[in-house]
Order: C-alpha cells, then sequence, then structure tokens
C-alpha cells in the first residue's frame, strides 16, 4: 500500500468526522438520541466500506463491482434508523426525520469514501439547511394539535364524540384507540384541533363520561 493511498484515507476519515459531526450537533441541539456521536460513526462507517471496496480492487486485485458493499450499507443503516422512530402515546410518530438524517449521512460517507467531495458538501449543506431551516417553518404552518381523552363507557362513545364535535366545530377529527388506563370498559379517543383554540383542559371533564384528559403532556384527572 502506498503513502498516498494512507494520506487519502486519513483525509477521507477526517472530512466524514467533520460532515458528520456537522449533522449529528444540529440534531443534538434538538435533543434528539441520536447525535453527534451516532452521526460520526454512521458516517465513518460508510466513507470505510467505500474504502474497503477501491482497497481491494486496486491493492489485492478484486474484479468484482465496488459499489456491491456499499449498497449492503444503504439498505442496513435502515435498521439502525428504525429504533429512532418512536410512537408516542398520543399517536403521534416522531424521529423520522432523525432517521432520513441517518440513512442520508451514510450516503454521505460513502460519497467521502469515493472522493466524491462535492456531491457530500453539497448534500451535507442541504441537510443542514432543511432540518435547521424548513423545521421552523414547518411549526409556524402547524395549525392542528392532538388532545387525548379517556372515558369509563365505551358505549358511550358516539355521544360523547357528537358532544365533542359541537364544542369544537366540525373540523374536529376523532380516532379511538386503546385506553392508558387499562381499565376494563375504557376507552381512549384522540382528537384533532385547530392550534391555539383557547379551552381549558378541566372543561373537557366537566362531560360525563370523561376520566382522563391529556394535552402537551398536562394531565387531568377525574
Amino acid at each position: 500500500m502506498d503513502k498516498a493511498f494512507l494520506i487519502e484515507v486519513a483525509i477521507k476519515l477526517a472530512l466524514s468526522v467533520i460532515l458528520g459531526g456537522f449533522i449529528g450537533i444540529e440534531r443534538e441541539r434538538h435533543g434528539r438520541a441520536a447525535g453527534m456521536r451516532t452521526h460520526i460513526l454512521v458516517c465513518i462507517g460508510a466513507a470505510l466500506t467505500s474504502l474497503i471496496s477501491i482497497y481491494v480492487n486496486k491493492y489485492l486485485g478484486g474484479t468484482g463491482d465496488v459499489l456491491r458493499l456499499s449498497a449492503q450499507v444503504i439498505s442496513g443503516i435502515g435498521f439502525l434508523g428504525a429504533g429512532m422512530i418512536i410512537l408516542r402515546d398520543n399517536n403521534v410518530i416522531v424521529g423520522l426525520t432523525t432517521a432520513a438524517g441517518v440513512w442520508t449521512t451514510s450516503i454521505i460517507g460513502i460519497a467521502i469514501g469515493y472522493g466524491f467531495y462535492t456531491g457530500a458538501g453539497i448534500a451535507t449543506v442541504c441537510l443542514l439547511i432543511s432540518t435547521m431551516l424548513f423545521s421552523k417553518f414547518e411549526r409556524a404552518k402547524r395549525r392542528y394539535e392532538t388532545v387525548y381523552i379517556e372515558i369509563d363507557n365505551m358505549y358511550m362513545l358516539n355521544d360523547i364524540v357528537n358532544t365533542l364535535t359541537e364544542r369544537f366545530g366540525e373540523k374536529m377529527t376523532s380516532k379511538v384507540v386503546p385506553p392508558k388506563s387499562n381499565y376494563g370498559g375504557n376507552l381512549g379517543i384522540v382528537i384533532t384541533v385547530k392550534s391555539g383554540y383557547d379551552f381549558k383542559l378541566e372543561s373537557l371533564c366537566e362531560i360525563e363520561h370523561i376520566v382522563y384528559v391529556e394535552k402537551n403532556h398536562l394531565i387531568i384527572r377525574m
């Protein structure tokens, strides 16, 4: 192995640390589990797979497809991303952005490993812009929020939904979910209402058969 290739390996892996770190820091600022270290490791590992393919073909006389090993990284990293996607108690899915970011970071690492520095750099900038700037725009445009309600009589479901519809309007949507209390006969309802709708959680508990209300981790029990 010549010295030039060793220098190339060192530069590419160092660049993986830098670009992966930039992406991870942004995710860490938002309190995500996959932070700087996770993204750095993913980027280094992906870059190394590319370098291994180059090394095998250049120094070991390999004649296979140099992209085959990297292709397995792109599909395999999905298992790591799947572990970051969480379904919260109010049936809201979180972690999709972080999972997609880790997957993209792995591809950036592959690009670095093959020496496609321009593509890796531009992709990193685009990823950071998407997660930093567009997230603010997305929050500003968010018009709806969810409220979890639990009732103690499943046979009164239709009457209670009708009562809630009268209070919030026809644009309210509802979905039946398993009760958090696990009490027999209880039923959970997740309603979606306009963001900023002025109401007190206590007023919902005044409706007969509603025993539990939760909104943004604020809980009211009867």
